[in-house]
């Protein structure tokens, strides 16, 4: 492979697929105020965020290869374990990929519901996922570039708000929270913090792995947490209510801060174009990640070995992107709620996959090249999985409780997990 992605592309691909801009995370002021939102997205990152990407750079520095969290799994544990995660981060991708295009198609009505409405919201999404498949044929270079336009120009307008609501503070707001949900808030922003990991399919494509992987991670956690954080921050010096916020609701906010007016309304036109720009990019993004797994798996003969194609000149797995567009597009119909669960839960567990393949890998190849390691010896590897571990036992709880039909979410979820087993067993006849 050529590795062609350098590592402001690669921080800016990383944010588009952990962030996205500050979207999403509206309920999480409405439903706990603005002191209790801050205090989530602060101390979310200690114990999702930072540990998920310290192991990412770890280990994507020390086995820097196309395929990422699935070869890492697949050298711990052997080919049931590999393909395990890469099953578990595929089936949560169903749901995940959903979610951009819902939100594209929320901003967009904005301006005009009219256009999404009667049925021809689904198609625009539809077109979307088109679209970010036809610019992921171009290769990673093409896609990195386009994600570092993408977060310049989706961050542009929060910048304008913050220094504006910032300069112009006003009385305190009491907090009324309607709804209150404690652990679906605790959800939302472990999935708006959750992502840290897709950037390791395209390791074989990045140039200087083993310096680039660490360096991004850094620069990455910081950059999420900074333009989560302000925002709301400014916003709430402004005495705003926090029960004015609600999902997408950006826009409305930036109206209300401004007061009004020609200048309000272009900013928050800007604001709503940069959720779609934001949504546009991530699913991007993500389609760059994602598209590589059914490739490697292709390549070691758990898929047909058709889906490891690449073009001859930008080496894009074609037939894999083509394939991963068609399976998203069917998820588009479920709701925002019960996307963001089920992704978590089974992105969650792949991640701790993750873990436990780092945790292996000490133990089995304590002599393995490690430019960057987790600090703590074995002791700090181990550490850093518990606090994912229990955050992903409160995601358990919450799907239990989330109806998807006649099952709840979490029976959903097993039912998922148990058809990658059956899977890998009907893989490994075809292999043999």
């Amino acid at each position: 492979m050529k590795r062609g992605l350098t590592l402001w592309p690669l921080v800016a691909s990383i944010y588009l697929m952990v962030a996205g801009g500050p979207f999403g995370l509206e309920e999480i002021v409405a439903r706990m105020g603005y002191g209790g939102a801050i205090l989530v997205l602060l101390v979310t990152p200690l114990v999702w965020a930072l540990p998920a990407g310290l192991m990412v750079a770890e280990l994507a520095s020390a086995i820097p290869e196309e395929g990422g969290f699935y070869v890492w799994a697949y050298r711990a544990m052997g080919p049931f374990g590999g393909f395990l995660e890469a099953w578990l981060t595929l089936a949560g991708s169903i749901f995940d990929m959903a979610i951009y295009p819902t939100l594209f198609v929320s901003y967009l009505a904005h301006f005009n519901p009219a256009v999404t409405a009667n049925g021809r919201g689904y198609w625009i999404g539809v077109a979307m996922i088109a679209a970010c498949a036809a610019l992921n044929l171009g290769g990673v270079r093409s896609v990195g570039a386009s994600s570092f336009a993408f977060t310049a120009l989706l961050l542009a307008p929060f910048a304008a708000l913050s220094f504006y609501a910032a300069a112009h503070p006003g009385p305190a707001a009491p907090h009324a929270p309607v709804h209150f949900d404690f652990l679906l808030g605790i959800l939302v922003a472990m999935w708006n913090y959750m992502g840290f990991d897709n950037s390791s399919p395209i390791a074989g494509e990045v140039e200087r792995p083993q310096r680039t992987y660490p360096l991004a991670m850094a620069a990455t956690v910081l950059l999420v947490v900074i333009t989560y954080v302000v925002p709301i921050a400014a916003v709430a010096v402004t005495g705003l209510p926090s029960d004015r916020w609600s999902t997408g609701g950006w826009a409305d906010i930036a109206r209300a801060v401004l007061g009004g007016g020609t200048i309000a309304g272009v900013l928050a036109a800007a604001i709503t174009v940069a959720g779609m720009i934001g949504a546009f990019g991530t699913c991007s993004a993500l389609t760059m990640s994602l598209s590589r797994l059914p490739m490697v798996l292709a390549e070691d003969g758990f898929l047909p070995r058709i889906l490891a194609r690449r073009g001859e000149r930008t080496g894009a797995p074609v037939v894999s992107i083509f394939t991963c567009a068609v399976v998203w597009a069917l998820a588009l119909n479920l709701s925002f709620d019960k996307l963001i669960m089920l992704d978590v839960l089974l992105t969650g567990l792949s991640i701790l996959v993750e873990f436990l393949s780092l945790i292996v890998l000490r133990v089995r190849e304590p002599d393995l090249d490690r430019p960057y390691r987790v600090p703590g010896g074995m002791a700090g590897a181990i550490g850093i999985a518990v606090a994912p571990a229990a955050l992903l036992v409160l995601a358990m709880v919450r799907n239990k409780a989330e109806a998807v039909g006649p099952i709840n979410a979490l029976e959903l979820g097993a039912i998922l997990i148990a058809l990658g087993v059956l899977a890998y067993f009907l893989s490994h006849h075809d292999r043999r």
